[in-house]
């Protein structure tokens, strides 16, 4: 696919875009595909604070990497990977405390990237490159790995949904059936895809497209197809939007992405949704009980 094809089919082709970008825009395209829809599954569990601490714990595995002289890739995704298999034994051993293992791998985490960057030199610019994001200077190499990352989510998840589905709404039937709940594949998966989009746009970057399209979905979406779908467009319109305007003002996209999704978020709560306006509807159209 040429350039102006890729950048015709989002919309974009009317910006003063240059082919140098195109790039990095199909790059961050593939998150903003894959991550809401984790991130769906994700809120379905009441794990989304895992999002923050895998994207976190990528961040100093990968500083720890570069001080080893080892690829960043390889010390996030392996952090990342661990942390999950870390997270399945914490729950076992502690009956669900998910929240908890979180909240503290996260503060472990950002401990350890901060001591990293304040004693590193090289360590400190690397540092800020993976919290602000630095889709600007993907590669082809990167580009590759995110393509092949959101197809392997998108293969998984249509593997794992029913069981993912299964586990939450009828644990027993699931238990019954004799099929084990793929809780450690799904962790596996969000880390892995966490940490390699954690290396192109940022730690709060990543985070905003797993957490901010589902919270919409979850509140306006009728059905959970449709969530999805929802999830999904929030995210890539989101993305496509806030990459035009980086380049536009000429601002960091990292935090302009945030910033756009929060705002996105804020409006989107302030109003009504349908079922609700539904509900309230029927309440005062009920007539009196005798």
């Amino acid at each position: 696919m040429s350039a102006d094809s890729l950048l015709s089919a989002v919309g974009l082709d009317s910006l003063p875009f240059d082919a140098l970008f195109v790039g990095p825009f199909a790059t961050g395209l593939c998150f903003a595909v894959a991550l809401p829809l984790l991130g769906a599954y994700l809120r379905l569990r009441d794990e989304w604070l895992a999002a923050l601490a895998f994207a976190q714990t990528a961040a100093a595995g990968a500083l720890l990497a570069m001080l080893a002289g080892m690829p960043l890739v390889a010390g996030g995704v392996g952090a990342a990977a661990l942390a999950a298999a870390l997270k399945n034994l914490f729950d076992r051993a502690t009956r669900g405390a998910q929240g908890a293992f979180f909240a503290l791998l996260l503060v472990f985490a950002w401990a350890a990237s901060v001591l990293l960057a304040a004693n590193l030199p090289l360590a400190e610019r690397m540092a800020h490159a993976l919290f602000d994001g630095q889709l600007y200077f993907s590669d082809n190499a990167q580009l590759l790995t995110a393509s092949v990352c959101v197809l392997a989510a998108l293969v998984a998840l249509r593997v794992l949904s029913r069981r993912l589905l299964l586990a939450h709404f009828f644990p027993e039937l699931l238990r019954a059936s004799g099929i084990a709940a793929p809780r450690l594949a799904f962790d596996l998966l969000v880390a892995a895809t966490l940490a390699l989009a954690t290396m192109s746009i940022g730690v709060m970057g990543a985070f905003a497209l797993i957490f901010v399209p589902p919270l919409l979905a979850w509140r306006w979406a009728g059905t959970w197809r449709s969530g999805l779908l929802l999830a999904v467009s929030v995210g890539v319109l989101s993305f496509a939007a806030a990459f035009a305007l980086a380049l536009a003002l000429d601002q960091p996209f990292g935090p302009l992405l945030g910033g756009l999704l929060v705002s996105i978020a804020a409006v989107a709560l302030l109003i009504p949704a349908r079922r609700e306006t539904r509900g309230q509807t029927a309440v005062r159209t009920q007539p009196p009980a005798h």
